[in-house]
C-alpha cells in the first residue's frame, strides 16, 4: 500500500496546489480594491462587479462540466492552471491597455474564474479516483489546502504591502501567478485515473432524475451557505464586533475563520478514519448552528467573535464530507456528480451571504441579525443528514 501512495504522491501535491491556486484567485483581487481605486479612479461601488463576475463565471463552468459524462481530466486540469496563471499575470498590465481599466480587470477575472471553476470540479474526483486508503480523510485534507491558501494569500499580501508598499501590487500579482504556472508541470506528469471506467458515468439528467441524489444536492447547498455566510461577512463582522479598522478586520475575520476551517479539515484528514462521517457531520452541523447563535445573540463582542471562529471549525468537514458521502452513495455519478455538487455548493455560497446582506440591511445594518437568519442553513444540513441515514436504514 505504501508503494501505491508513493506512486500517487505527485497527484496529491498537484491537487493540493490546485486548491491553493483557487484560494489565490478567489481572495487576492479583493485585496487590491483600494489600489484600483487610487490608481485607476474606479469607484468603490463598481468593485462589486469583480466578485459578481467571478462567481457567475465559476457557476457557468460548474454547469458546463455537469453536462459532460466524461471529460479529459488531464487536459482540463492543465487548462485550469494555465487560465489561472494568465488571469493573474494579466491583471498586472491589461487594465492599463483599456480606456476603462475596469474592463481589463473583468477580462482577467473571467479568465482566472474559468480556472477556478475547473479546479473546483476536477481536483476532488482526481483524488477520489486514486487508490488511497481513508478516502474521506484524504478528501478533507485536500480541501484544507484551500483554507491554507486563503491564510497564505491574506498574510503574504499584507506583509508584502507593509514592506514594499501597495503601489507595487503588480509585482506581487506576478509572484502569485508563479504557483499555477509551476503546477502545470505537476498535472502534466502525475498519474491521473478516471473516476469511472469506460464512460460509465451518469449524465446530468440521469442524476437530477435520481431521487437518491436530491437530498445530497440540498445538503451541498446548505453546506455552501453555512460556510460562505460567515466566511464572506467575517471581515465586516470583525470590524463591527471588535471595533477595528478594515485592515485588521481582514486579518482577524476571514484569515482566522479560514485558519480554524483548515485546522478542522486537517484534523479529520489525519484522525477521522475511525469516525462515522455522517454522524460526525451531524455533530458539526449542530456545533455550526450553536456557533451562529453565539455570534448573533451574544451582547459581548469578544464572545460573538469566538462564535464566528468556532463556526469555521464546525463547517470544516461539511464541503469535503458532503462530496465523500455522495460519491459513496452514488459511485457511478462520474464527472457530472462532482460538477453538480460544486454547482450546488456555489449556489449556497451565493445565497447564504446574500440572505445575510438582505437581513442585515432590513435590521438597520445589524450584522448579527443577518447571521441569525443564516443559522437556518446548518439546520437544513442536519435535517438532510438525518433523512439520508433514515433512507439508508430503510434500504
Amino acid at each position: 500500500m505504501t508503494d501505491i501512495i508513493k506512486d500517487y504522491s505527485s497527484t496529491k501535491r498537484a491537487c493540493y496546489l490546485g486548491f491553493v491556486t483557487q484560494a489565490i484567485v478567489a481572495n487576492f483581487t479583493p485585496l487590491l480594491f483600494i489600489a484600483f481605486h487610487r490608481e485607476y479612479g474606479i469607484p468603490i461601488a463598481s468593485m462589486a462587479l469583480i466578485p459578481a463576475v467571478f462567481y457567475a463565471v465559476q457557476l457557468f463552468v460548474d454547469f458546463l462540466c455537469a453536462k459532460f459524462k466524461d471529460i479529459d481530466y488531464r487536459k482540463n486540469i492543465i487548462i485550469s492552471e494555465v487560465t489561472s496563471a494568465l488571469g493573474l499575470a494579466g491583471m498586472a498590465f491589461l487594465p492599463a491597455l483599456f480606456p476603462e481599466p475596469l474592463v481589463g480587470i473583468l477580462i482577467c477575472v473571467i479568465i482566472y474564474a474559468i480556472g477556478s471553476g475547473l479546479i473546483e470540479v476536477l481536483c476532488s474526483p482526481i483524488i477520489e479516483a486514486c487508490p488511497f486508503p481513508n478516502k474521506e480523510g484524504m478528501m478533507s485534507l485536500l480541501h484544507s489546502f484551500y483554507c491554507w491558501g486563503v491564510v497564505g494569500v491574506v498574510l503574504g499580501s499584507t506583509l508584502f504591502f507593509a514592506l514594499f508598499g501597495l503601489h507595487n501590487w503588480r509585482i506581487l500579482t506576478c509572484l502569485w501567478a508563479l504557483i499555477p504556472l509551476y503546477n502545470i508541470i505537476n498535472f502534466a506528469t502525475c498519474p491521473i485515473e478516471p473516476i469511472v471506467q469506460d464512460s460509465e458515468g451518469m449524465s446530468m439528467s440521469q442524476l437530477l432524475k435520481n431521487r437518491t441524489f436530491l437530498p445530497f444536492l440540498i445538503l451541498m447547498v446548505a453546506t455552501g451557505a453555512s460556510e460562505a455566510s460567515m466566511a464572506q461577512w467575517a471581515s465586516a463582522f470583525a470590524e463591527v464586533s471588535l471595533g477595528v479598522d478594515k485592515a485588521i478586520g481582514d486579518l482577524a475575520g476571514p484569515c482566522a475563520f479560514a485558519f480554524f476551517m483548515g485546522l478542522g479539515r486537517m484534523w479529520y484528514g489525519k484522525k477521522g478514519q475511525n469516525l462515522d462521517l455522517s454522524s460526525y457531520m451531524t455533530l458539526a452541523g449542530i456545533l455550526c448552528f450553536a456557533s451562529y447563535l453565539l455570534a448573533s445573540l451574544s451582547s459581548i463582542p469578544l464572545i460573538s467573535f469566538i462564535g464566528c471562529m468556532l463556526s469555521g471549525l464546525a463547517v470544516a468537514i461539511m464541503w469535503p464530507g458532503s462530496i465523500s458521502l455522495t460519491s459513496a452513495h452514488i459511485p457511478q455519478g462520474g464527472t457530472a456528480l462532482f460538477a453538480l455538487l460544486a454547482l450546488a455548493g456555489d449556489v449556497g455560497g451565493t445565497a447564504g451571504p446574500s440572505l445575510v446582506g438582505i437581513c442585515t440591511s432590513s435590521a438597520e445594518n445589524n450584522i448579527q441579525s443577518g447571521l441569525l437568519a443564516a443559522s437556518v442553513f446548518p439546520v437544513i444540513l442536519v435535517a438532510c443528514l438525518i433523512y439520508i441515514r433514515y433512507k439508508k436504514a430503510q434500504r
